[in-house]
């Protein structure tokens, strides 16, 4: 997706009111994420009940589980071309089309395989949202506030994880605890996943209510609707003739961006393209999405009954919402490097309390008193930190940090390979955890670890940089 360039003179610092107006289309857009963090978590009260539904063992339900990452890694790859070609808004409506398809077919499988298929197929409507969402933000918002409202992404993913936790508590609650309880004429792990219909119909008219990018309607030769459209966003004292000539000269220097453009070196990609990857292979292999994907299996492992795991995987997004919310605040203000920085310092030692704490052998069941606090604990500090941090900080830099020349390429390649990463956590957890559940998260305390001295050296600070002084 091309994106042209900022005014240097301050024509992108929208006027008051037309920020509201630009606060609705970037939360609008932001309903992917929403859906996308939906889609993620809701599958964490289903996990148990496919493994009895199906009698199969952890290899088998973790592959059903991740297998929707997939999905992702080839919908995100993907996306920036299709949205080059069609506009970013039809690629939203057909995201949406996917994920309403999606949530109908988990809802109503006919085996574990037609299970895993309608995974892959949310899937990938996830990994174009991931792309666009941030893209779209980025390509609408003033410089200003680029940053908070290209945060509303990873609001909307941490906001769509705890409504998902919260009807799975629901749902459960109404089959009087059991996961295969009766409900509606389903089990209710059915329902859990049929419910995501709702938000993906919503999603879809969301996208009928907002204006396209006012740079692909200049590539499109639509200008007099681009003009419309930065009037809306930028206020109508702006000379638009003026930052349509702009952008169509930004996108004459630029050329369309190709997998080519991000080769150099000895090291296949580019320097900064590599940051981008680190940047997303680390948010993932710190563990995080186990905490949305299996709490309510980790917890009911180390002795808290079904109904309390939930409730404590309801909780856990509701601190990753207040993380998320810190972010959103300081994002802009102390530069998006120091907050990745304190955030890796505070994962690691949640995650090191948490693998002392799983250490201890079990007890009737359960962790002692003692050790089971401290995990309790430890694992709502891991989440709030990384929320505070690489949770929005990630988002936001993917959006903005790469030359316009390779934007959308970079962007695809950093999202696919935050979904393999993504994969590899999920798919491996399930076995992990069988064999040593302490190592396990001794292994992601030293990815949190190494994602300090990272980040030291290789990701440039972005704040306050306009788009076209990325490269």
């Amino acid at each position: 997706m091309t994106t042209a360039q900022a005014s240097q003179s301050g024509a992108r610092t929208a006027h008051p009111e037309h920020l509201g107006h630009v606060i609705f289309i970037a939360a609008a857009a932001a309903m992917g994420g929403f859906l996308f963090g939906y889609d993620s978590a809701v599958i964490n009260g289903a996990v148990e009940a496919i493994r009895g539904r199906y009698d199969i063992g952890s290899a088998a339900l973790a592959q059903v589980i991740a297998i929707a990452l997939i999905g992702c890694a080839v919908g995100a790859a993907t996306a920036g071309r299709i949205a080059d070609r069609i506009g970013r808004i039809r690629c939203m409506q057909i995201a949406a089309v996917l994920f309403t398809v999606s949530a109908v077919g988990s809802a109503l499988p006919f085996s574990l395989w037609d299970l895993a298929f309608w995974r892959v197929v949310g899937g990938f409507a996830i990994g174009m949202a991931s792309v666009i969402g941030p893209a779209y933000i980025a390509e609408v918002a003033p410089a200003a506030y680029r940053g908070r409202l290209g945060s509303f992404q990873q609001a909307a993913i941490v906001v769509g994880i705890a409504v998902s936790q919260l009807v799975n508590w629901g749902v459960l609650n109404a089959a009087d605890g059991d996961q295969r309880g009766e409900l509606m004429g389903l089990e209710a792990w059915q329902v859990m996943l049929g419910v995501m219909v709702i938000p993906a119909v919503l999603y879809g008219l969301l996208s009928f209510a907002i204006p396209e990018s006012p740079r692909f309607l200049i590539a499109a030769g639509k200008d007099d609707r681009a003009r419309e459209v930065l009037a809306e966003v930028e206020g109508g004292d702006v000379d638009l003739d003026a930052r349509v000539r702009e952008i169509e000269q930004a996108m004459r220097r630029e050329h369309k961006p190709t997998f080519k453009d991000l080769l150099g070196g000895s090291f296949l990609f580019k320097p900064i393209v590599w940051a981008g990857i680190g940047l997303s292979v680390f948010q993932q292999f710190v563990g995080i999405n186990v905490a949305f994907y299996y709490s309510s299996t980790l917890w009911q492992s180390v002795g808290v009954n079904p109904t309390e795991s939930f409730f404590y995987s309801f909780t856990t997004s509701i601190i990753n919402i207040v993380g998320t919310v810190i972010a959103m605040i300081f994002v802009d203000r102390i530069g998006r490097r120091p907050l990745a920085l304190i955030g890796s310092v505070g994962m690691v030692i949640g995650l090191a309390l948490e693998a002392w704490a799983f250490s201890y052998d079990l007890v009737d069941g359960k962790l002692p008193s003692t050790q089971g606090w401290i995990a309790l604990v430890a694992a709502h500090v891991f989440v709030l930190f990384f929320a505070l941090s690489w949770g929005v900080v990630v988002w936001v830099m993917l959006g903005e940090m790469f030359p316009n020349r390779m934007r959308a390429a970079a962007l695809g390649v950093a999202a696919s390979a935050q979904w393999i990463a993504n994969w590899a956590i999920t798919a491996s957890f399930p076995s992990l955890a069988d064999w040593n559940l302490s190592v396990t998260y001794v292994l992601y305390t030293i990815f949190a670890a190494l994602s300090i001295p990272f980040v030291l050296k290789f990701v440039p600070e972005t704040k306050g940089k306009s788009l076209e002084e990325m490269g």
